[in-house]
């Protein structure tokens, strides 16, 4: 049964990376690329301030830690499974292009990029509101892109790339309720403080 997963998993990897071209090559390397998004992570950043203007600050906090706990995992996932990227497989090498001589670290299980994009776009639809709802669809389509990018890119099997989906996922939406708790709490230790000045007045 593994090894049909893994024949199916190598399958789709091969299929993807092997539709290539210079045009596409040159799109996916940009894409794959963290700091192209920085205008996009301004906008959400901006969509946050907006909603949550006055906990802006448990925001940022709550980013962070979602970030941080996304990398981490996949770190440990990858130490822990130590399986090679497909662009590393000795019996792929030959197989797999490669794009600008990247072929990544040693290991691939689970991708970050997946686990971050996703983590991001889980977050930022639970955060904002229905008037901005709009946004949601563009927030998964920089999780999707940064995704499919990887697998075109020969850097992560199909497998990677779920796995790391379904981890940020699961991140972006526990962090997402840790800012709601954080918030309530703090909002009811500001209520407990204010009804205890009033009782000593």
């Amino acid at each position: 049964m593994l090894e049909t997963l893994k024949a199916i998993d190598t399958s789709i990897l091969l299929f993807i990376n092997g539709h290539h071209s210079p045009f596409f090559d040159q799109v996916m390397w940009i894409a794959s690329d963290k700091f192209t998004w920085i205008p996009m992570y301004a906008l959400f950043l901006w969509l946050l301030f907006g909603e949550h203007r006055q906990r802006f600050w448990l925001v940022l906090f709550t980013i962070v830690m979602m970030i941080t706990v996304s990398d981490q995992f996949c770190t440990l996932s990858k130490e822990y499974f130590m399986r090679l990227r497909p662009s590393n497989e000795p019996s792929l090498q030959h197989l797999i292009h490669i794009v600008n001589g990247y072929t990544g670290g040693s290991y691939g299980f689970y991708s970050s990029h997946a686990s971050n994009s996703f983590a991001v776009a889980v977050f930022l639809a639970g955060m904002i509101r229905k008037g901005r709802k709009y946004f949601i669809p563009l927030a998964f389509a920089y999780a999707l892109i940064t995704s499919y990018s990887r697998m075109y890119l020969g850097v992560h099997y199909p497998g990677d790339v779920l796995t790391g989906a379904i981890a940020g996922c699961l991140i972006g939406w526990g962090m997402c309720r840790l800012y709601y708790w954080l918030d309530r709490k703090s909002e009811d230790r500001k209520i407990s403080e204010n009804a205890g000045r009033l009782k000593g007045q």
